[in-house]
C-alpha cells in the first residue's frame, strides 16, 4: 500500500484557490539538498525544477526570487527589478524566522508574510515546473502561469548560470 502524502500548507492554499497541482514525493538526502538531486530523484530535467531564494534589498527589504535549480540569482538584476541599489541573499540562519520554511523546503507559496516575488522568465517556457511544497521530500508540479498569478509574482530575468564548484 502506498504511503499517504500529507498535504502541506502550500497545497491547502492552492486547493482553496482551486489551482491544479500535483504533489510529488522524492527521497531526501540530508547531505545533498541541491535542486540537481531533486531533479534526479524526480527523473526530470533540472530546467523544470525551480528553487525559491529569499533576498534583502537595501531599499525595499525582503523579496523572493524563483530560479531554475542549476542557476543562481543574478544579484544586480534582482536588485534592479526590485527597486534596490543592491541586494543580497539572507543568511541561512534567518530563513525559518523570515519565511516559516527551512532550507530545502522553501516554497514561494504560504510564507509567513507575502513578499514581492520574481519568477525567472525561463519558467514561462514550460507547461509545468516543480517547486518545493514547503517541506523537504515533496515537490509541487504546477503550471508556472498559475503559480505566477497565485503568488502575484512578476516575471523577470533574475538568474545567471551558476559557478562550477
Amino acid at each position: 500500500m502506498a504511503k499517504k502524502i500529507e498535504k502541506t500548507n502550500a497545497a491547502r492554499l492552492l486547493d482553496r484557490a482551486k489551482i491544479a497541482y500535483e504533489l510529488v514525493p522524492y527521497e531526501v538526502d540530508e547531505s545533498n539538498l541541491a535542486a540537481t538531486h531533486v531533479a534526479q530523484s524526480l527523473g526530470e530535467p533540472i530546467e523544470r525544477v525551480y528553487k525559491t531564494l529569499v533576498l534583502r534589498g537595501d531599499r525595499t527589504g525582503h523579496f523572493v526570487c524563483v530560479v531554475q535549480g542549476d542557476r543562481e540569482v543574478d544579484l544586480k538584476a534582482a536588485a534592479k527589478v526590485s527597486g534596490n541599489k543592491y541586494a543580497e541573499m539572507i543568511p541561512m540562519k534567518d530563513l525559518l524566522q523570515t519565511t516559516g520554511y527551512i532550507r530545502g523546503g522553501c516554497s514561494p507559496i504560504g510564507m509567513k508574510r507575502r513578499f514581492v516575488t520574481f519568477v525567472d522568465s525561463t519558467a514561462t517556457t514550460f507547461d509545468y515546473i516543480y517547486i518545493s511544497a514547503g517541506v523537504r521530500g515533496l515537490q509541487l508540479k504546477i503550471n508556472p502561469a498559475q503559480l505566477i498569478t497565485f503568488v502575484g509574482a512578476q516575471v523577470a530575468d533574475v538568474e545567471t548560470v551558476a559557478e562550477l564548484e
